[in-house]
């Protein structure tokens, strides 16, 4: 009987917002107009340069996908992922802090690249010195540069072989559609090897713990709830942070 009542009350609730609604629509609530169009345009050049910034801004969606797959934020995020599977904290430190700091560490180490791009083609295609097929030509090298230094020849010639293309002699004109995906695979082999020796120490101490469990007869006592805060001292003492940061940077130099 009661659930009765609740259901009833509840419809005439909702009725009585839904009246409410439709009386105050017509005059009180105001419902923004939002159009997207080219309108307004003298001459065709102006045109183009409306449709130009419209597909700008459809490009800036891609911007995640150009940070993960153009830049060091792939292989430090594996690493400092790697970091905390070895220390077997679980969730500590938290995705957003291990995210954050990849980030930051991304815009320090990329940093030159970006001058050099800003420098080279975006101000003198700004100042109207330069067209935008020369920027862009001029912008790529720098990126081309910092990517080719990390991917290893045979990556590259795993996506040549495979697009049927003959490498070119020279390296600029390397395609993004073959030097993309070569630079990502080249980050996670350099990643994971880093990240074997991240665990090796800590899974001595993790064989160790275990072992004299064992021979205490304690075998119902997880090894981790042990070796954790052996783990944690030895990361501390041995500045861990300082020095996965001071690897992750060097190894990008």
């Amino acid at each position: 009987m009661k659930r009765i009542t609740k259901v009833f009350l509840l419809s005439i609730l909702f009725i009585l917002i839904g009246s409410f609604v439709a009386y105050a629509a017509p005059n009180d609530i105001q419902i923004p107009k939002v159009t997207l169009s080219v309108d307004g345009s003298n001459s065709p050049k102006e045109y183009v340069n409306n449709i130009k910034l419209l597909l700008l801004l459809t490009a800036l969606t891609f911007i995640p996908a150009i940070v993960l797959m153009m830049t060091s934020f792939t292989r430090i995020i594996i690493v400092l992922g790697f970091v905390r599977n070895a220390l077997s904290t679980q969730q500590s430190p938290p995705n957003q802090v291990l995210i954050g700091l990849a980030l930051f560490m991304t815009m320090f180490i990329m940093a030159p690249v970006y001058n050099e791009v800003n420098s080279k083609a975006i101000q003198p295609y700004v100042k109207g010195q330069i067209t935008q097929q020369e920027a862009i030509e001029v912008g790529s090298k720098p990126i081309k540069d910092f990517m080719l230094n990390q991917t290893r020849e045979k990556d590259l010639a795993l996506f040549y072989k495979a697009a049927n293309i003959e490498k070119p002699t020279d390296r600029y004109k390397v395609p993004f559609n073959i030097l993309v995906p070569s630079f990502v695979i080249s980050e996670l082999k350099t990643a994971m090897q880093m990240g074997f020796m991240i665990f090796v120490p800590f899974i001595v101490i993790d064989m160790v713990v275990a072992s004299v469990l064992m021979s205490m007869g304690m075998f119902m006592l997880p090894p981790v709830t042990i070796s954790l805060p052996f783990k944690l001292l030895l990361f501390v003492l041995a500045d861990g942070w300082h020095i996965v940061a001071k690897s992750l940077i060097e190894s990008f130099m």
